[in-house]
């Protein structure tokens, strides 16, 4: 029953002038999106990456308030530790009791910081200074601006990666084509179970074991970055930069070589047992343009959607990478920021890879929609 004494009830009067209302607000969006359906498939991701990004600096700030101590406290036990290194045992207790921070001046020191307020509060302030005026902050141990800090090593960290992702990605095509020809083999099969151990093998311990090869055998520097800047010797810097570079970079290729090498091999076997295969064969089809120009084609898929994670995983991957070779990226910059709970900066940093890993799976969305035109964002 839907009306009483000919008038409709209240509740669904107010329910149909809501869907009414509702129609007519939304009618241009669907507009939008059938006209432009790429540009509003680009468009909605861009606001899941916001709200995605929003949640997890919220998290960072509620976890690093839960982390024992703060910047402060930090302060003050290198103040200590300063005094007592540079005085005898004597001297430096009553250096400590002249030079250490009063309780005042702690107080103090932590208000001028914002550290005395809540972490929800201490966030949204620092939203709304990067969101309004596009400004990160400073160190709170170096005083460094936030993003001199970040654009100092985002470089050598983008450099090391993507030389990796471009090494792995021709590699693992070049074989894994080559092996799906050679399926069962005694070639495809050593080749396969090299690439599973790899797969499978510790990447912290294969770091550490190229290290101890480098150390005993002198061929490579333990290090991974040159000890003088570019601009003293460019030339010079480029080659020292390749000898030093060598190992971090043979071993993010061995970690990713495994996993991807065995998906584009599999995937080329399930292409050359398609139907599709079988008749292109049958009509006498070269089969060099059976490999390349139809099941090769189909193997993009998978690797474009793959390769997103391929290059967040490398960048996680490159935290401890860079630690233990001293590389000067972004993920050692992160250690540390996190090491002297420096919040502006860890928060930043990790916002900042975060924002990369979340493009990145944004333009492997789009990539597919490129490659393969059966997919259209936004049609039925």
């Amino acid at each position: 029953m839907t009306k009483k004494d000919g008038q409709e009830y209240p509740a669904r009067g107010a329910a149909n002038q809501m869907r009414r209302m509702s129609g007519l607000i939304g009618r241009p969006f669907y507009a939008f999106k059938r006209r432009m359906p790429l540009v509003s498939y680009i468009a909605n991701r861009l606001v899941t990456m916001a709200a995605m990004l929003f949640l997890l600096g919220f998290a960072v700030f509620a976890l690093m308030e839960l982390a024992p101590g703060d910047i402060v406290d930090q302060v003050i036990r290198q103040q200590l530790f300063n005094e007592n290194s540079q005085a005898r045992l004597g001297q430096a207790r009553a250096g400590r009791d002249e030079g250490a921070m009063s309780a005042e001046q702690i107080a103090a020191r932590r208000a001028e910081l914002g550290l005395d307020q809540p972490f929800y509060t201490q966030y949204f302030r620092w939203l709304r200074q990067v969101v309004l005026r596009g400004d990160l902050g400073v160190s709170l141990i170096s005083r460094a601006p936030v993003s001199f800090l970040i654009a100092s090593r985002i470089v050598n960290s983008l450099v090391l990666n993507l030389i990796a992702l471009a090494l792995i990605t021709f590699f693992s095509f070049f074989l894994g084509v080559y092996l799906s020809t050679k399926a069962g083999t005694r070639a495809d099969v050593a080749a396969t179970l090299f690439a599973l151990v790899l797969h499978a093998f510790p990447g912290m311990l294969l770091l550490i074991l190229l290290q101890l090869a480098a150390s005993i055998t002198g061929l490579f520097p333990v290090t991974a970055y040159p000890p003088f800047p570019f601009a003293e010797a460019p030339g010079k810097f480029v080659f020292s930069y390749m000898h030093h570079i060598f190992l971090p970079l043979l071993a993010s290729f061995l970690g990713g070589i495994g996993g991807t090498l065995r998906m584009i091999r599999a995937t080329m076997l399930d292409q050359l047992g398609q139907p599709y295969i079988v008749s292109l064969r049958s009509r006498g089809i070269r089969e060099w343009r059976v490999y390349f120009n139809h099941a090769f084609r189909n193997t993009l898929n998978p690797y474009i959607t793959g390769s997103a994670n391929l290059l967040a995983s490398l960048f996680s991957g490159s935290l401890i990478l860079e630690i233990i070779f001293a590389y000067p990226g972004i993920g050692r910059l992160m250690y540390e920021a996190v090491l002297q709970e420096d919040v502006n900066l860890a928060l930043a940093n990790l916002m900042f890879i975060s924002f990369l890993t979340l493009l990145g799976m944004a333009l492997a969305d789009i990539l597919l929609a490129a490659v393969d035109p059966r997919i259209r964002y936004g049609r039925e």
